[in-house]
């Protein structure tokens, strides 16, 4: 990927898309009406609860042609305007530090990975909202020095699930969304028409915007400041479809924020209301070619993330297998 030329377009008005607006009463009371909380046991794992074993085994008649689409972005060690902590990667021996036979070459890598350099997996920890996280537990009680002692991604294990890819520039005929662009309830019900795939309960849906196509060909802007995603009105019909796992290749939330006050109303619904983890910064260029090609929007999904006791999320690669 490459970084922005000095004559490459930014996120222009398009940006003035992200609505309607808000009201934080507004939002709190969508929040109310949204939670599960008190549903599940266990109540750290939340929506992926939802995929049963019978649902693991209708997943699998999703594989067809047997191919293989990786969904992470490259380990990203380049400082940019999306990556303002790069993730690290150096040498630790180059084979000349041990006895010989065989010689031995070893690496280090670490990333602070809630950003947007890095595809990761968002754990039930991760998001608190007025000071709950998940199941109404207190983020203060819950998470502290020394990591989670509720919602970790140690709690949630691997997902195998059927995924289904909401590519909204396949339907609507672009190349992109424009950062800023709201991904609204009707947009997904189109969506679902256009591409022949219904989202049902234990699904992990996966919104193309054509963020990955954008930054390749334009450079790369700052995804806070704007970025595609879904509306806040676009949650309840997910949580009505009894959705286990949202991910994207923007982190899931239209930028700027339509909510006054809330920087990531999408997130807060999906964690913290709804126990939906979610899958942030994925590259769905690939899949989006694959699905295109095969003509269907629906594959088995497998994520796996890193067995970190306490941790708030993963950097994670998760695999659709079409």
């Amino acid at each position: 990927m490459t970084s922005r030329s000095a004559g490459a377009p930014g996120p222009g008005p398009a940006a003035a898309g992200n609505g309607p607006a808000v009201s934080r009463r507004d939002f709190d009371a969508l929040f109310a009406s949204l939670r599960t909380w008190g549903r599940w046991d266990p109540a750290d794992r939340g929506a992926w609860n939802r995929v049963t074993a019978d649902h693991v085994r209708r997943a699998t008649a999703a594989v067809r042609s047997g191919v293989v689409v990786p969904l992470a972005l490259p380990w990203n060690t380049r400082p940019g305007p999306d990556n303002r902590r790069p993730a690290l990667h150096h040498m630790t021996d180059l084979g000349d530090v041990e006895s010989p036979e065989p010689s031995t070459h070893k690496d280090f890598i670490a990333a602070d990975y809630h950003g947007k350099g890095v595809t990761h997996l968002d754990a039930l920890s991760h998001i608190a909202y007025r000071g709950r996280l998940y199941d109404g537990r207190t983020a203060g009680d819950a998470v502290g020095a020394a990591g989670a002692r509720f919602g970790a991604v140690s709690a949630l294990g691997p997902l195998v699930a059927r995924g289904v890819l909401l590519d909204l520039p396949a339907v609507l005929s672009v190349r992109w969304l424009e950062p800023g662009r709201a991904v609204h309830a009707a947009d997904v019900t189109a969506a679902e028409r256009a591409l022949g795939v219904t989202i049902g309960e234990g699904d992990a849906v996966l919104l193309r915007s054509g963020h990955v196509r954008r930054r390749t060909e334009l450079g790369a802007w700052d995804p806070d400041t704007a970025s595609a995603g879904f509306h806040v009105d676009a949650v309840p019909l997910l949580a009505e479809r009894g959705v286990a796992l949202l991910g994207g290749d923007g982190d899931s939330d239209v930028r700027p924020s339509p909510v006054e006050g809330v920087h990531s109303p999408v997130h807060a619904l999906a964690v913290a209301a709804m126990g939906v983890p979610l899958l942030d910064n994925l590259d769905l260029e690939a899949l989006s070619a694959a699905t295109a090609e095969a003509g269907r929007y629906e594959f088995l999904l497998v994520v796996a993330p890193l067995n970190v006791p306490g941790g708030t999320g993963s950097p994670v690669n998760p695999v659709a297998v079409l």
